[in-house]
């Protein structure tokens, strides 16, 4: 005899799925909405959250890791943070709901609660399979964000701030983005907590159209929450998008990246900044794909690794039989602070095509003692030694960037992580 048990759900599952059908009637959405959030929601009770079993998530096992789901709270809403680099234009939500905002010329807005409303947004409430459980909440429980549209032509003096606000409670955001042909733009997205829990999930639509240059810069400073984010983009012929990422706060964090170089003599080059103390989990996984030929990626990720943290990095790059004269190159270098620390990098290639070049590495050392002795023999403290060492090392990521204000303003929130840690 064959006996099958169905697995038991864990209390974080539960939760999930008691929110939601307490919520419902209060979440936007016309009746092919609706009907999308259902069938997002009972993909979710089926499969459940993804345990190590499943390999996208196999260093991140989320089903275990995920002890409990905040609830949602109406009261924890905030305003708006102060402009990160002044000029800026603010796009804010706070508690998954959009706040006041006003677009600068060349750009424009709709709350994406106004687009569900009217079902808009419909196509882009497709969950990429059955292990994309970010897109499976999110679909589920997602009640506003911002619709941004830039203009062909448009070049933006100063850089549009996407604010996600979450203090605490739950709350559910997206934030689709249509770039118009030869755009300049640089967009500042700021997904930012207090210290209290909270359990939160983001999803970005962008398209990157034809000859735009954009600069993407994620910026993450959560307490003890929760948060699942996942950035899908598109490229358009002769385009660039360059996209930084800096986790320096969060509990349990799971940043993906999806992206499809789709036009010839596109670029796509990712940063990513990996801050982890204390007992957090950090997960970046990225899947990049070269879609025809004459494009180009690069990706660099490095991490600072300390007390008992733990990060991953799993990165995927896919070369079509189409996508000759591909150029593509990743890696991930870690420097381990703590015997107890963990850092799990699992770099891919998956090449279809004869002419192409590709290359990917991983690494991951320790402060070097004659490094450090050289500069304790200058009178350096071993504090400050060790901090201008650490420092060397992540700096240089954060150089890149031409914009000299952003770069100062990055510059002193790694001063003030390296005090407060290193």
């Amino acid at each position: 005899m064959n006996i099958q048990t169905a697995r038991s759900r864990t209390p974080a599952e539960s939760a999930l799925i008691d929110n939601f059908i307490g919520r419902i009637g209060e979440l936007p959405g016309s009746s092919d909405v609706a009907v999308a959030r259902d069938t997002a929601l009972e993909t979710l009770k089926i499969h459940g959250l993804p345990s190590r079993r499943i390999e996208s998530w196999h260093y991140t096992d989320f089903r275990t890791l995920l002890k409990n789901v905040s609830v949602f709270d109406a009261a924890a809403g905030s305003d708006a943070l102060p402009a990160l680099l002044a000029g800026s234009s603010i796009l804010p939500t706070s508690n998954g709901v959009a706040l006041d905002a006003k677009a600068p010329a060349g750009v424009s807005l709709t709350p994406v609660r106004d687009a569900l409303s009217d079902g808009s947004l419909l196509p882009q409430l497709n969950i990429r399979g059955v292990d994309d459980t970010i897109g499976q909440i999110n679909t589920a429980y997602v009640s506003d964000g911002w619709v941004i549209s830039i203009a062909d032509g448009t070049e933006l003096e100063a850089p549009l701030e996407i604010q996600n606000i979450q203090k605490s409670g739950q709350g559910h955001t997206r934030f689709p983005v249509h770039i118009g042909a030869n755009v300049k733009a640089t967009i500042i997205e700021r997904q930012s907590g207090g210290e209290g829990d909270s359990f939160s999930t983001s999803i970005n639509h962008v398209t990157v159209s034809d000859g735009a240059e954009i600069v993407w810069v994620i910026l993450r400073e959560f307490g003890q929450s929760t948060q699942l984010a996942q950035f899908n983009g598109t490229l358009g012929k002769g385009s660039k998008l360059t996209l930084y990422i800096i986790n320096a706060g969060g509990k349990l964090v799971r940043q993906e990246v999806h992206v499809d170089v789709e036009g010839e003599d596109s670029d796509f080059e990712m940063r990513a900044l990996n801050l982890l103390a204390d007992d957090s989990h950090t997960d970046i996984t990225m899947t990049v794909g070269h879609l025809v030929e004459n494009t180009q990626s690069t990706e660099i990720v490095r991490n600072v690794v300390k007390d008992r943290a733990r990060g991953v990095f799993q990165g995927m790059i896919r070369v079509a039989q189409l996508a000759q004269k591909t150029d593509a190159r990743m890696a991930c270098n870690t420097l381990l602070l703590s015997d107890d620390g963990e850092f799990d990098a699992k770099p891919e290639l998956e090449i279809f095509a004869d002419d192409v070049a590709c290359g990917h590495g991983a690494t991951v050392t320790e402060i070097q003692d004659e490094h450090l002795f050289y500069l304790m023999s200058r009178g350096i403290p071993e504090s400050e030694a060790r901090g201008l060492l650490i420092k060397a090392f992540i700096a240089e990521i954060i150089e890149e960037l031409e914009n000299e204000p952003l770069v100062e303003v990055l510059e002193e929130m790694l001063s003030d992580w390296l005090a407060a840690h290193a």
